[in-house]
């Protein structure tokens, strides 16, 4: 069932809610004629316990929903007292119902252990020349101001300035539990439209930045053999070539079986930048194991964040009217100043409400 709102959201939990019910009943008569000496017994007894839970907590919902219905009809008395003692029981059984429903919904659907990882997030250029780069740094800006309100720690991976402040690219590393769960639908391209700094005549721009979000994977879950590596070391060098280290510190690690290529160089230690292109390079080679592809990861990304064409976008910021649209699940929302600054929450929560 392709879920497109909400109401199909409720028709799915209560579809698995039914089977739950029956399922309990079914394993109940079960459990009932098979007797304890049964080697079936202990496997039911554990499935049972499985999801009392769940039965128990419909049960308490129908019955509040019941009290709903009766108090709703008190709502409508004349008598003024009476209303507001409905009005506060009203109050206290919505909360109370939104409580279970989200208790329920915990237990349908159980968090995925990979959405409590920390999440490494890649921005970069796609069309538009410097005012991209200069989109890839506020969305740089609008992450990192996120994950300070959401308490998670950034750690600066790899970064290429622009010749004009901006960045070609910047990968980071977003610590908390949950930052892979906040993150993850993010990637894509995202689209931008508004007057650059470098435009003298005050017309209106369109370029864009690719996201490409993984979950940090660590050392003892994705053993890499040293014989696949082929590690380089260069000279780090900023915006427009200016040398900013003098000694060969900056690491290029390549994938000799899949091709893929990590560079870091933002560290003065060598052995920190091959740490951190390490990191990226765990991530991403999960990443394309996980989807069964043995291509580069330049052609991973191609499928899932396109090109950086416009035409390809995920999401639109458009500066002139506070607009940022999602194009995915057709959400809209004027506040653009507000989530360029990081507060994303609305955003996060409907996207993956929606998308899950």
């Amino acid at each position: 069932m392709v879920i497109n709102s909400v109401n199909d959201f409720q028709e799915v939990i209560e579809s698995k809610l039914n089977d739950t019910v029956k399922e309990y009943e079914s394993l109940l008569q079960l459990i009932t004629s098979i007797g304890q000496t049964s080697p079936k017994f202990k496997e039911t007894s554990k499935k049972l316990k499985e999801i009392e839970t769940i039965v128990y907590l419909k049960k308490a919902r129908d019955t509040i929903e019941k009290r709903i219905n009766e108090t709703e009809e008190i709502l409508n008395s004349d008598d003024k007292e009476i209303r507001k003692l409905a009005e506060d029981e009203m109050q206290k059984l919505l909360e109370e119902k939104d409580r279970i429903e989200t208790k329920i919904k915990e237990l349908l659907f159980p968090e995925n252990p990979e959405n409590l990882k920390n999440a490494i997030v890649e921005l970069r250029t796609g069309v538009g020349g410097e005012e991209s780069a200069l989109f890839v740094k506020d969305l740089f800006r609008m992450y990192t101001r996120f994950c300070e309100k959401r308490g998670y720690e950034v750690e600066i991976l790899s970064t290429s300035p622009s010749e004009k402040g901006g960045f070609k690219e910047v990968i980071f590393l977003a610590k908390g539990k949950g930052a892979y769960r906040d993150f993850k639908y993010e990637s894509g391209v995202h689209r931008v439209q508004r007057i650059p700094e470098t435009e003298s005549y005050g017309r209106i721009h369109t370029s864009a930045a690719t996201v490409a979000i993984f979950p940090e994977m660590e050392e003892q879950e994705l053993k890499i053999n040293p014989a696949d590596l082929k590690i380089d070391t260069f000279r780090s060098s900023g915006a427009g070539g200016q040398s900013v280290n003098k000694t060969s510190s900056a690491v290029r690690i390549t994938h000799i079986p899949t091709g893929i290529v990590v560079s870091c160089q933002d560290e003065r230690s060598q052995m920190q930048n091959k740490v951190k292109a390490l990191k990226i390079l765990r991530a991403r080679l999960q990443n394309l194991y996980e989807t069964e592809k043995k291509s580069k990861i330049d052609t991973e990304r191609k499928e899932s964040v396109k090109g950086g064409d416009r035409s390809e976008k995920i999401r639109t910021y458009n500066f002139p009217q506070n607009r940022i649209t999602d194009h995915r699940v057709g959400l809209t929302l004027y506040n653009l100043d507000r989530i360029i600054e990081g507060e994303m929450n609305e955003l996060i929560e409907t996207l993956r409400r929606r998308l899950q």
